[in-house]
């Protein structure tokens, strides 16, 4: 859980950032250099961040008839990886594990 905190907290750390640069009347590269970050760093965590890119997932087969009270839901990324939802699991728990994926989309 501590890998998820850390992209958090970057995000978070980010976030304030764009924001501050689109209140300050400074141009994206002398706001970078007045706060010691790249260019390049501002622009990608600007786009990472803007929301806009889609998830993607695979089609996902079900070989038996699922019911959520007994079996968990399965979904198969593209990537081939596989992610098991336990019956039950909160709300909060999936919201940070798709804006993860979401990142690396």
């Amino acid at each position: 859980m501590k890998a998820i905190e850390a992209v958090s907290t970057r995000q978070k750390r980010w976030a304030e950032l764009i924001r501050q640069q689109s209140q300050s009347n400074l141009s994206v590269n002398a706001f970078c250099r007045e706060h010691g970050i790249s260019d390049q760093c501002f622009y990608y965590w600007r786009k990472r961040l803007d929301g806009t890119g889609p998830v993607r997932f695979a089609l996902v087969e079900a070989s038996a008839p699922v019911t959520s009270e007994t079996n968990p839901v399965e979904l198969i990324l593209v990537s081939g990886d596989r992610l098991r939802i336990a019956p039950g699991a909160d709300a909060a728990t999936l919201r940070t594990v798709l804006s993860v994926l979401r990142e690396q989309a």
